[in-house]
């Protein structure tokens, strides 16, 4: 039977309940509703077959035009091509242009950048460095699929996040391996002890950004390690991946979520890619 209407995708929301367990939910916008939205709460459906039925229909986020294909995660060309939110100093925020004067919307800016954030190390495939806005904790963990995650600098500007990220990306990675994130639970690390071994390296490049931001521009953190657990029955050998531009019904024994991705028994999918994409769910 189904379970929703058709409505378009957004990425998943998630919560860490009392036991640090995720509890997640699939948001679909309603096409007839004046943008009204369907949660529906996905971990209760693990060990169940459902189906995710793609409409054929992709409109953009932002203005609403129907398109063909997405870009920057549910938009079209033109949004895209404007947002402050796709522009590429998203992606790398050692390149903000903000001080510049000329960021794409400088009220965007001062709300989602011009704010304090936090350099983190994460476990999710292996140690890895990043960053998010402070309203993010633990949002951006999950959203990741880290199953440890600890804050070690907190910073007044995105793009100081993003300067004291690079430099410990010289030490380790700033990418999470996808495919090795949903074959299984990394082995757990001490990050707070990584971390002591971290800081030392990069405290000339600390130095220096003190020096031009000002001496509490990077503050080091003491806080304590989040552990993370994901509703997972079982995971796979072998990933493959779903694509709703290749094939417009997804189904399978839902076997867990983690990250933004649903495991099927026979291949993930990941959910965030496929925002705008019209779809309905039947089980």
């Amino acid at each position: 039977m189904p379970i929703s209407d058709i409505g378009a995708v957004e990425k998943l929301t998630a919560q860490l309940d009392s036991n640090n367990l995720v509890q997640y939910q699939l948001p679909l916008v309603s096409l007839h509703d004046d943008g009204a939205k369907q949660s529906i709460a996905l971990n209760p459906l693990i060990g169940k077959t459902i189906s995710l039925n793609f409409s054929g229909v992709i409109a953009c986020k932002n203005c609403g035009k129907g398109i063909k294909k997405s870009y920057s995660q549910g938009y079209c060309y033109p949004c895209m091509a404007k947002l402050p939110q796709c522009d590429m100093c998203i992606m790398k925020p050692e390149t903000c242009h903000f001080h510049l004067g000329t960021c794409r919307d400088p009220q965007w800016g001062e709300r989602n950048c011009m704010i304090d954030h936090y350099v983190y190390l994460a476990n999710s495939s292996g140690l890895k460095v990043g960053i998010t806005r402070h309203t993010q904790l633990p949002t951006r963990w999950i959203d990741q699929g880290a199953c440890q995650a600890l804050p070690i600098f907190k910073v007044s500007t995105r793009l100081q996040s993003g300067l004291v990220e690079t430099a410990l990306a010289d030490f380790i990675s700033d990418k999470t391996n996808w495919r090795a994130m949903l074959k299984g639970e990394p082995e757990p690390l001490d990050l707070k002890a990584r971390a002591e071994e971290l800081i030392p390296e990069i405290s000339l490049r600390l130095s220096q950004l003190r020096l031009k931001f000002g001496s509490d521009a990077v503050q080091e953190l003491d806080e304590n390690v989040q552990e993370i657990k994901y509703p997972v029955s079982q995971y796979l050998n072998k990933i493959s991946s779903f694509n709703f531009d290749k094939t417009s019904t997804v189904t399978g024994v839902l076997l867990g979520i983690k990250g933004q991705y649903l495991i099927f028994d026979k291949g993930v999918i990941n959910m965030r890619k496929f925002s705008s994409y019209q779809i309905c769910i039947d089980y």
